[in-house]
């Protein structure tokens, strides 16, 4: 039996559930649409060219979930799957976690966007573990502040091995699948690395050792 570790956006997502949530609360007016949408923008090239400060990204994401409460930011994502999410979910995708699922493998998505974002997506895929970067709760109603260690970069790597110490579980026999350099300090440490539908950087990393290359939801670029 392995592990196996998804990233969620760009990889069992054919798109960014992070920037889309961005996206949909401009559109239903819940925040300034044409400031929030700009700065939507900014932050997710960032994010693809490396450049991303995450915590100035989390400031400024997790702000709108201090707004609302728990009940009617819950209302909101079931408007949100319905709209922006499940449209993105290909059967390439399923088909891949029930591949796994029926190995009897460990499955878990690890993910730099944030947990209320991500884990009914998750649920939704039918996978039991999700490893996240965790918006503070006090009262009952989020605050607009992260609770530990970004889950971006090396903050995933740690927050992975906090996740296995707690388990007793190891990377011994693991893989992961991620569309992003942003995770080369986790795929350079699990046994199977699988980029799916990769940015340049990783695959051009990819090639130079060898990893095998997954499309899910696009076709190899032209050469």
């Amino acid at each position: 039996m392995a592990l196996v570790l998804f990233d969620l956006d760009n990889t069992l997502l054919a798109g960014d559930s992070d920037y889309l949530w961005g996206e949909f609360l401009s559109e239903k007016g819940l925040v300034d649409p044409a400031h929030y949408a700009a700065e939507n923008k900014r932050f997710y090239q960032e994010y693809k060219d490396g450049t991303l400060d995450i915590f100035e990204f989390l400031e400024f994401s997790l702000k709108p979930l201090t707004r609302h409460s728990l009940d009617e930011l819950q209302a909101l994502h079931r408007q949100f799957m319905a709209e922006k999410i499940r449209p993105i979910i290909s059967d390439d995708a399923r088909m891949l976690v029930d591949m796994h699922r029926k190995r009897g493998d460990d499955m878990a998505v690890i993910t730099a966007t944030n947990a209320f974002v991500t884990q009914p997506i998750v649920q939704d895929f039918g996978i039991a573990n999700l490893i996240a970067t965790e918006p503070e709760m006090k009262d009952g109603r989020y605050t607009g502040k992260v609770a530990g260690t970004p889950c971006f970069r090396e903050g995933k790597v740690q927050k992975l091995n906090d996740w296995l110490k707690a388990r007793n579980l190891n990377l011994g026999n693991s893989w992961f699948y991620s569309d992003s350099h942003n995770d080369l300090p986790l795929l350079e440490q699990v046994t199977h690395p699988i980029p799916v539908d990769p940015d340049a950087t990783l695959a051009a990393t990819a090639e130079e050792k060898g990893w095998p290359v997954l499309r899910l939801h696009h076709a190899p670029p032209s050469s």
